[in-house]
C-alpha cells in the first residue's frame, strides 16, 4: 500500500485540479444567474484547491526517499521540480494573483496570467502522477 501512496497523491492532486478547473468552474458560469455569483464561488474553490495542492506536494516531498537515506526514490528524482513547481504556480495564484482578480484589477490580464498558471500547475500535476505510476511496482 506505501509503494503506491505516491501515486494516490498525485492522482488525487492531478483529479482534482482537472474537475475543479476544466468541470466545476465552467459549470457555475454557465448555470449561476450572474457572473459575480459565478465568480465568488469560483474563487473559492480555487482557495480550496491550493490547500488541496499544498497537502498533496507536501506530502510527496516527505515521502520522496526512504527513512534515513540521502538518496530519492526513483520516482521523485523524475517528478521532484514538477512537485515543488506545481506547489509554487498554485501559492503564487492564490497569494498574488487571486486577490487581484478578486479586486478586479485589471482584470482581463490577471485572468489570463491566472488562467496558465494554472494550465502550468495542471501539467505539472500530470508529468508527476505519469511518473508515480510509472514507478509503482504491479501487483502481485
Amino acid at each position: 500500500m506505501l509503494s503506491r501512496l505516491p501515486a494516490l497523491l498525485a492522482a488525487l492532486w492531478w483529479g482534482s485540479l482537472t474537475t475543479i478547473g476544466f468541470l466545476v468552474v465552467p459549470l457555475l458560469f454557465a448555470h449561476l444567474p450572474s457572473p459575480a455569483m459565478a465568480g465568488g464561488m469560483a474563487a473559492r474553490l480555487f482557495a480550496a484547491q491550493t490547500w488541496v495542492t499544498v497537502v498533496c506536494c507536501v506530502l510527496l516531498l516527505l515521502i520522496s526517499r526512504p527513512k534515513g537515506e540521502v538518496t530519492q526514490y526513483p520516482w521523485a528524482q523524475a517528478a521532484m521540480v514538477f512537485i515543488v513547481g506545481g506547489l509554487l504556480l498554485a501559492l503564487l495564484v492564490q497569494f498574488g494573483v487571486a486577490p487581484r482578480i478578486v479586486a478586479r484589477q485589471d482584470l482581463r490580464l490577471w485572468h489570463s496570467v491566472g488562467s496558465v498558471m494554472y494550465a502550468l500547475q495542471w501539467c505539472c500535476a500530470l508529468v508527476v502522477l505519469w511518473r508515480t505510476l510509472r514507478a509503482t511496482p504491479a501487483p502481485t
